[in-house]
């Protein structure tokens, strides 16, 4: 009974702990004056490319101008588009097999929204890709993204 009573104060203490480091992470602001956001490609351990931008003039500066490309990633359906894009499938054939896609017209209007927001661009007649310069923007938004619906959860 007293190694049972124990354990259970033992991994409720853990518990406990958890919830208190949890809480700090939310709470605590990191130092916005002399901070910078950077966004890399890295292959076999290079850095290939990067982009750093300072978090004051990132706040200092509208948003309005990444709407566009937010919205544009907003959609499951679209997200799902880019992600085959970036996959390797280029062809309307290909992407109109995304379930829950609807119809071929749905389809085109996804595209055009994802062109709209300079995210895709059109090659050939359907034949659609990723731009080059776009590939590292998309998948640091998704991550990001990710990280955002993932945060306060506790590991167990």
């Amino acid at each position: 009974m007293q190694g049972e009573l124990g354990s259970r104060l033992a991994a409720l203490e853990e518990r406990v702990g958890r919830l208190e480091r949890r809480q700090v992470r939310e709470t605590a602001m990191p130092p916005f004056e002399d901070g910078s956001v950077l966004f890399a490609e890295t292959r076999l351990g290079a850095v290939v490319w990067q982009e750093e931008r300072p978090v004051a003039a990132l706040l200092a500066g509208g948003w309005a101008d990444a709407a566009q490309a937010l919205a544009a990633l907003g959609h499951p359906v679209r997200l799902e588009i880019v992600r085959r894009l970036l996959a390797g499938a280029h062809t309307t054939h290909e992407l109109a097999e995304i379930p829950d896609l609807g119809t071929s017209g749905q389809l085109y209007h996804h595209l055009r929204e994802l062109q709209a927001a300079g995210l895709v661009t059109q090659r050939r007649r359907n034949d659609y890709a990723v731009p080059a310069d776009r590939v590292i923007q998309c998948l640091v938004l998704v991550a990001a993204a990710q990280s955002c619906a993932h945060v306060g959860e506790i590991a167990s």
